[in-house]
């Protein structure tokens, strides 16, 4: 599991002080920023700077899911990965699963179990991203430019179970421990979690 930040008011910044690495946002040498950092309106060839606030100077990331009654400009407007555990799945396609579908994911190595919501997408050849409030509720080492782990996580991804937009910290866990309970819960989990 790689660390995703985006989201986070705080994840880029012009200087690279941010939470993460502005190259993996691909700012500014990339046509791709432009699917991970919010465009300026007056100049659409620059990232925009959140003008005041705790996070003046910060650019604004994006996540896919979104809360589109807020403007582009608006950090709140995005799934915020230092307080919402969420994943990313592959673009083009990830097994029925869409936007806002909750999840469980597994720490085989320490047994810590975390609700989540799909929020992000990522490569179409690259599984296995999630936010930086999921790595420390699964106990693993959060920063987005060197923690993660190579081996150990299992996602469990309920296809259709959202309503394709953001959600609050308590209706993540409601709705995921709802749907994995349906599913079988720890009980099937362990039938099919393997640890390497």
């Amino acid at each position: 599991m790689s660390i995703d930040a985006d989201g986070a008011p705080n994840a880029y910044h012009p200087d690279n002080i941010g939470l993460d690495d502005l190259k993996n946002a691909g700012y500014p040498n990339t046509s791709w920023w432009k699917n991970i950092l919010v465009p300026d309106p007056q100049n659409p060839n620059r990232a925009y700077e959140q003008p005041s606030g705790p996070d003046q100077g910060y650019f604004v990331s994006m996540t896919a899911l979104q809360d589109g009654t807020k403007a582009k400009t608006d950090p709140s407007r995005y799934v915020d990965s230092t307080r919402i555990p969420y994943i990313v799945l592959p673009g083009g396609g990830s097994a029925g699963a869409k936007l806002g579908d909750f999840a469980v994911v597994f720490n085989g190595k320490n047994g810590r179990i975390v609700n989540g919501i799909y929020a992000d997408v990522g490569p179409s050849n690259k599984i296995g991203e999630g936010s930086i409030a999921l790595a420390e509720a699964l106990g693993i080492p959060s920063s987005p430019r060197t923690g993660g782990v190579s081996s150990g996580i299992m996602y469990v991804v309920f296809p259709g179970s959202g309503n394709g937009k953001p959600r609050s910290l308590s209706e993540i866990n409601t709705e995921a421990e709802k749907h994995f309970n349906n599913w079988g819960g720890m009980a099937r989990l362990n039938a099919c979690f393997s640890p390497s």
